[in-house]
């Protein structure tokens, strides 16, 4: 399976590794690292010297209970770090917004990919992105940033997500957006209890059968911190998430995850490297 990235072409064949440069303040993780230009580069040059095949630029957090940002700020984070990758990386550059305007002028700024946690639900999001032309991550969120961890409530929670994603492929195909060029998240952490991202995870191998690469994104997210809690239920602080995320990388993998999203690029790189041999043996 091959993704044609403007003109890049990931092979999917084996799992690619998707390395996160957050722009934000107020990222969950790494808020504020990367919000200096050179700094932003210099650690996009790291995940890439790592074995990251992405790099998905973002400038919105989408952290439960993350504040609002204007189109203006998202601009500003964004775009000038999409250029400076582009003029000095040779590198597959994704950009992370919800946003048609972002979404043209990164791609004018030298994008190849989009990633849109809201699925290109926004108003123009979907037209734009047909007209862009480039690889759509569609990811499943229930609610918004702001209180989609409220009391998360399903009736069957992967084939909730598995029909959600179905309708929005069919509205993307609708629009001239083929599914060569699609590809789709179940959105750990998006809206989902705990069990219900475990569940997710086990059975993540239902959502190949919509016939688009999957990708996924959970690395250093609540669904490790918890599952990684102390005897007295106190969920691991985020420097200490390391192992469980790549841990949730290999299995994804090894259920059929095209692409894994993540922080830690070395470590997760090694460890599929592990899967690969193993798939081919």
């Amino acid at each position: 399976m091959k993704l044609h990235c403007a003109d890049r072409v990931l092979d999917l064949a084996t799992t690619q590794v998707m390395g996160v440069l957050n722009t934000t303040p107020d990222s969950f993780s790494d808020g504020g690292q990367f919000s200096n230009l050179d700094a932003a580069l210099k650690h996009a040059e790291q995940m890439v010297v790592e074995g990251a095949a992405i790099i998905d630029v973002g400038g919105e957090s989408t952290r439960p209970g993350a504040a609002k940002v204007s189109l203006q700020q998202e601009m500003d984070r964004v775009i000038p770090v999409v250029e400076k990758i582009a003029s000095n990386l040779d590198v597959c550059i994704s950009v992370d917004s919800s946003s048609p305007d972002i979404m043209r002028a990164a791609k004018h700024a030298g994008a190849h990919m989009l990633n849109d946690v809201r699925a290109l639900q926004r108003e123009g999001a979907l037209q734009c992105a047909a007209h862009a032309k480039l690889p759509v991550c569609l990811m499943h969120m229930q609610g918004e940033p702001d209180s989609m961890q409220n009391n998360p409530n399903y009736g069957q929670v992967v084939d909730d997500v598995y029909m959600f994603l179905a309708k929005r492929i069919q509205a993307c195909n609708q629009l001239g957006i083929e599914n060569t060029q699609i590809l789709v998240d179940p959105g750990f952490g998006f809206g989902k209890s705990l069990e219900h991202n475990f569940r997710l995870l086990n059975k993540l191998e239902s959502l190949k059968t919509l016939g688009v690469p999957v990708l996924i994104g959970l690395s250093r997210k609540s669904m490790v911190a918890a599952a990684l809690a102390d005897k007295e239920g106190v969920a691991r602080a985020v420097d200490g998430r390391l192992h469980g995320s790549v841990a949730g990388a290999v299995i994804a993998a090894m259920k059929g995850a095209h692409i894994v999203r993540v922080h830690d690029v070395l470590p997760t790189v090694d460890a599929l490297k592990m899967v690969a041999l193993t798939k081919t043996s």
